[in-house]
């Protein structure tokens, strides 16, 4: 199933179409194996945490947005193929993984800039 979410950054808001939420199971996996064109993926956890993903199996770059319990985005980052280690700079309660493709445009143009990517 498909959804939406508000996000809201520097007093601005934009909304993510196409998020599909995780299972704990979906939540191992995240965007390993899949194409480009893939769902957005959204991570909920129970309580604020700080742990760190990866992109091992990642074949492209994609945006990874950490937000509070109030979808107040809390840290962003641009990730690289087969990263080991990225983390939020602040704790978390939620996780959107966008993969950067022409969908994505303008939400990727909205948190890291015109031609950052």
């Amino acid at each position: 199933m498909a959804d939406k979410m508000i996000v809201y950054y520097k007093s601005k808001k934009i909304i993510i179409k196409n998020l599909r939420k995780l299972s704990n199971l979906g939540k191992i996996t995240g965007l390993m194996f899949r194409s480009k064109s893939a769902f957005n993926l959204l991570f909920n956890f129970d309580k604020n945490t700080n742990m760190p993903i990866h992109s091992f199996f990642v074949f492209y770059d994609f945006l990874a947005i950490w937000t509070d319990e109030n979808n107040n985005a809390v840290d962003f980052k641009i990730v690289r193929p087969f990263t080991s280690i990225i983390k939020s700079k602040r704790p978390f309660r939620k996780l959107i993984e966008l993969p950067i493709n022409e969908s994505n445009k303008a939400i990727i143009k909205f948190f890291v800039g015109k031609g950052k990517v």
